[in-house]
Formats: structure tokens, C-alpha cells, sequence
């Protein structure tokens, strides 16, 4: 009985955390980053945080991805426990202040301003590996057609 007990606990925290969870459409969070002030936010436009939030989580809320060294990475921007959120594991300097189980719900704000935290430091977007594969020097018009926002002109480009 003890037994059926563990797994209706384990089974309601699946449901109830899955609830909290999102995947966006790509319009529906280009126009969430753009309200959050990300478009030409240290000279990136909201096609660069598209295209790497879609190479890190699929823009997957929930998404958690486990490295070699023991930490993990966290949200729809893959946020490392090492450096950015405290996961009560991995030795952490949490320079986000934050829990990173605060980054796998629907409400993306807290992991918005983590990762503009992420971008002022030395490396900018460079701290995600896919951005630098898949992003940088590439023309990112495309992730934001018939998205019906209108970004600012970059007036000048950061360096990739």
C-alpha cells in the first residue's frame, strides 16, 4: 500500500509541474522577449534570442539538460546551475539570485532577466554554445516572419 502511495505522490508532482510548464509557438514568444525589453538589449535583436532559445530548449520551459561536470542547465535559455541558479547540488555562484526550479515554469520574466544578466557579462551571448554555432553571422530574418512585430534597426552589430 506504501508502495501505490509513492507513485500517486510522484505521479501528482509529474501532473502539477507539467501544468506550470510551456512550450512557446515561435511568434507567441518573439512578442513576450520583445515586450521584455530584449529587442537591441545590448545590441541583440530578438532573432538572436529565437534562434538560441530554440537550439537550447526547443522553447521548452521545462527542458533540463545534465552535463559531464554535474551541473545542470534549467528553462527555455538553459541556464547553468554552476554559475546562474542554485539547485541545492551542484556548488553554485547563483549570480542570478535565484532557485533554478524558478526557471521551469510558463512565466519566463525571472529567466528574461537572468539571461540579460547572462549577456552583460564578458562573453554575451557567446555564454551559449548554440547561439555561437547556429546564431552568430547568420541571417536570423526568418525566425521572426509573420511574427507581426516590428524590431528595431540594430545600429550596431555585436560581435559574433
Amino acid at each position: 500500500m506504501l508502495a501505490w502511495g509513492t507513485v500517486l505522490v510522484i505521479w501528482a508532482t509529474l501532473i502539477i509541474a507539467s501544468v506550470d510548464a510551456k512550450i512557446y509557438e515561435r511568434c507567441e514568444l518573439a512578442k513576450k522577449l520583445e515586450k521584455a525589453g530584449l529587442d537591441g538589449y545590448r545590441g541583440y535583436q530578438i532573432g538572436d534570442w529565437l534562434c538560441m532559445a530554440h537550439y537550447e530548449s526547443g522553447f521548452d520551459t521545462s527542458f533540463v539538460d545534465h552535463n559531464p561536470d554535474g551541473s545542470s542547465e534549467y528553462g527555455i535559455f538553459q541556464l547553468n546551475s554552476a554559475w546562474w541558479c542554485d539547485n541545492g547540488v551542484t556548488p553554485t555562484q547563483n549570480l542570478c539570485h535565484m532557485d533554478c526550479r524558478d526557471l521551469l515554469k510558463c512565466h519566463i520574466l525571472d529567466d528574461i532577466l537572468c539571461a540579460k544578466r547572462v549577456v552583460n557579462a564578458p562573453g554575451s551571448m557567446k555564454a551559449w554554445d548554440s547561439w555561437t554555432r547556429h546564431c552568430s553571422g547568420h541571417d536570423l530574418s526568418e525566425w521572426l516572419k509573420g511574427c507581426e512585430i516590428y524590431v528595431k534597426e540594430n545600429p550596431r552589430k555585436p560581435e559574433s
